[in-house]
């Protein structure tokens, strides 16, 4: 492989990437069981790319161009999509997942407790002023 530029760099990094990853990695050939079980993996792709190149003086008009360019992936399995009899579900992976993943997947959770017992309150204190009158 010889590009000219840094931009020739990451376009062929790109396409020999994108030639190793399509759709059927993240969901995956579903998996037929002869009881009429159907599983289907699903996983979570994350890739990165680099890449870089300077063009070099010279003494004579040939232009000098030194680059490389590179790219990282990681493909973890996230769960399975189960169908039996016209039901589907989907089962979770557990993973051993940083302090900061747990986090932010608990964030959605904590808000509808916060907002649950924000409104289990304004119901009570609306309440206490009714049975107060009803006296």
């Amino acid at each position: 492989m010889k590009e000219k530029s840094a931009n020739g760099i990451l376009s062929t990094t790109i396409e020999k990437v994108r030639d190793l990853v399509d759709v059927s990695t993240i969901i995956g050939e579903p998996i037929t069981l002869p009881d009429g079980l159907t599983i289907i993996p699903v996983s979570k792709v994350t890739y990165g790319f680099a890449s870089g190149g300077s063009d070099f003086p010279s003494k004579n008009n040939v232009e000098l161009f030194g680059g490389a360019g590179g790219a990282g992936i990681t493909i973890n399995p996230v769960a399975f999509i189960v169908v039996k009899d016209g039901e589907v579900t989907i089962k979770h992976i557990i993973s051993n997942e940083n302090a900061v993943e747990r986090a932010v997947t608990m964030v959605p959770e904590m808000f509808d407790k916060v907002v649950n017992f924000v409104n289990k309150k304004k119901e009570n204190e609306a309440e206490i002023p009714a049975e107060e009158t009803a006296e």
